[in-house]
């Protein structure tokens, strides 16, 4: 059986999906996720910013994707810096993060459910 050639994604697409993802994983991601461990009020801000990400994206209707997930971080980035954001330079002091960094974060929290890949979760009380 063939899969009609508009059903399947153009290598590009695909690429360019994981380029994003694997940029944005890098640059806040990692640290970020870790971060959240040790800072219980940023978990909490990437919970709140994961669920108004999911509620954008109809997520309660749709499986999100990572096709999905990265054109919208590309899009949250994009319109940032139109408005004269900048992506930090130096280490982010993620207590301290702005709110385009908390979403972006969120978006990676996102991604890693999508990958069954469990985000960093707080120690035990």
């Amino acid at each position: 059986m063939r899969v009609p050639s508009n059903r399947v994604p153009a290598p590009t697409a695909v690429d360019s999906t994981r380029s994003t993802l694997v940029a944005l994983t890098n640059a806040v991601g990692l640290d970020g996720l870790a971060a959240a461990t040790r800072l219980p009020g940023l978990l909490a801000a990437i919970d709140q910013h994961a669920a108004a990400v999911r509620d954008s994206l109809h997520g309660d209707r749709r499986p999100l994707t990572a096709a999905t997930l990265a054109g919208y971080a590309e899009g949250v980035r994009s319109v940032a810096q139109e408005h004269g954001w900048q992506p930090p330079v130096d280490p982010i002091d993620w207590p301290e993060a702005d709110w385009v960094l908390v979403r972006l974060l969120a978006v990676c929290a996102l991604i890693a459910g999508l990958l069954d890949t469990p985000a960093p979760q707080p120690p035990p009380l």
